[in-house]
């Protein structure tokens, strides 16, 4: 499956002049649009394509060194230690009165000059107010009169069938509007973005698109386009934007802060499945026949980290997310979604079932180095190493019982002394490890030596730590 997931155009100085040809075989190629026979968008677009802007880009990539060279009589002599480029693609104009725009990260990457031009030709030059690559959102300002701007939606109320236009500039094309459907909501593990909620349309987003406004029939921004899917390296009808409420809540930040300050709660986990309810019996007897009758979704619980604010709320291995401050969860994804969003310091009423009970647990965001902080407090033997339980998608899974050692830090105590990653800790000071709470327990309780046996394939032998 290829992903072309920059959809703004980019070339070098040189070749910015060339376009494509209008041809009639390219022209063949556009899909027709029937949305907008069955209903005039004309009045709708009147009011939305104002806030739709340009957004071009100056910037320099540095050319890497020959590490082949043996000196530098090797390198080239008239070699240019960067080059430039220019790409543009397209924002939202979400605040008039501020001037601020939204964009995707991806289109002002690398920016030294930041170029608006609005719908009615004015052009201004622009200020990068923050960029999170992690969503793959910008904020930029202009400081400029009477600017119209989209007002943002509500994403999280969008159905599939639901008509949609997007507007935009492909191939350079100004204010340029396909419309189509949303075809599919919450797409996620496309490995496009680290945090994927992605809603589908079949409206063709072309190169140029990136940033530009995907709308409802009443105009209301519900989408920034980001991404197609292209075999052919064109649209085929299916592309991709990030959720309005996504990029209002990093936006938020972006203003604020100038980045987005994320927390973790402590957790690794993974989809629901049924194969899944039907395997964890530890969970409870009757969540089979929950799931098979209510169709219960969620996320299981596969590890908690030590010390963190969710060992602390009392989440526990196995337990079954399903909602997080009101908000339905269904995948993993929307959990590393929720939590990704969130500020540091945010609370958060995490409802999970246990045992076929309900329960409301409530925990706090901290920020990625305080959890460290904790994490040393009592993990000084067991430093360098990373750990995972062993889940029913490990090979070993059913055959021993005990924690997985996924890396070992070259530089640690644990290294030296011989643990390497495959291992499976059996016992800790001759007390079973059936889980990483158990082995961080024995780990407080003698701080000054660990006794290991340790699985390593078909072979187990003791190791010490101390």
């Amino acid at each position: 499956m290829k992903f072309s997931t920059r959809v703004s155009c980019i070339g070098l100085l040189a070749m910015t002049a060339a376009m494509l040809p209008f041809s009639p075989s390219f022209a063949a190629t556009i899909p027709a649009i029937t949305a907008a026979k069955e209903q005039d968008l004309s009045g709708m677009l009147k009011q939305a394509m104002p806030a739709v802007v340009n957004v071009a880009v100056h910037g320099e990539i540095t050319n890497p060194i020959n590490p082949f060279a043996r000196d530098r009589q090797q390198q080239q002599p008239n070699q240019i230690p960067s080059k430039r480029f220019e790409s543009f693609g397209s924002g939202v104009i979400v605040d008039a009165k501020r001037g601020y725009i939204l964009t995707n990260a991806h289109v002002i990457h690398d920016a030294k000059i930041i170029t608006i031009t609005l719908s009615d030709g004015r052009v201004y030059h622009a200020k990068l107010i923050g960029e999170d690559v992690a969503s793959d959102i910008a904020v930029l300002e202009i400081k400029a009169d009477n600017l119209t701007a989209m007002h943002l939606g509500n994403s999280d109320e969008l159905l599939v069938g639901q008509p949609v236009a997007a507007i935009g500039n492909p191939f350079g094309f100004n204010q340029t509007v396909t419309s189509g459907i949303i075809s599919a909501l919450q797409r996620t593990d496309l490995h496009i973005e680290t945090l994927e909620d992605f809603i589908q349309t079949d409206a063709p987003i072309n190169p140029g698109n990136s940033g530009g406004a995907l709308v409802d029939m009443t105009g209301n921004l519900i989408g920034i386009n980001t991404a197609i899917f292209a075999p052919e390296g064109g649209s085929i009808g299916i592309g991709f934007a990030i959720p309005a409420n996504m990029a209002r809540s990093v936006m938020e930040q972006l203003i604020q802060f100038g980045e987005v300050r994320r927390g973790v709660l402590g957790i690794i986990v993974q989809t629901l499945t049924p194969d899944l309810a039907t395997a964890f019996n530890n969970l409870a007897p009757s969540l089979t026949d929950h799931f098979k009758s209510s169709g219960i979704q969620g996320a299981v619980v596969d590890s908690v980290v030590p010390n963190s604010p969710a060992e602390k709320a009392g989440i526990k291995i196995g337990d079954l997310i399903r909602k997080i401050n009101g908000k339905s969860i269904k995948t993993g994804a929307e959990i590393r979604n929720t939590i990704g969003l969130l500020q540091i310091g945010a609370n958060l009423n995490i409802e999970v079932l246990r045992n076929g009970k309900s329960l409301t647990l409530h925990s706090v965001v901290i920020a990625p180095h305080e959890q460290e902080k904790l994490q040393a407090k009592n993990k000084q033997l067991l430093s360098g190493i990373t750990l995972q339980n062993i889940t029913i998608q490990e090979p070993v899974h059913g055959y021993v019982e005990g924690v997985l050692i996924v890396d070992v830090n070259e530089d640690s105590t644990a290294w030296h002394r011989g643990l390497r990653a495959g291992d499976v800790i059996i016992s800790a000071n001759l007390k079973p490890m059936p889980d990483i709470n158990a082995l961080n327990d024995v780990a407080k309780q003698n701080p000054k030596e660990l006794l290991l046996n340790i699985h390593r394939g078909p072979f187990a032998q003791f190791i010490v730590i101390k």
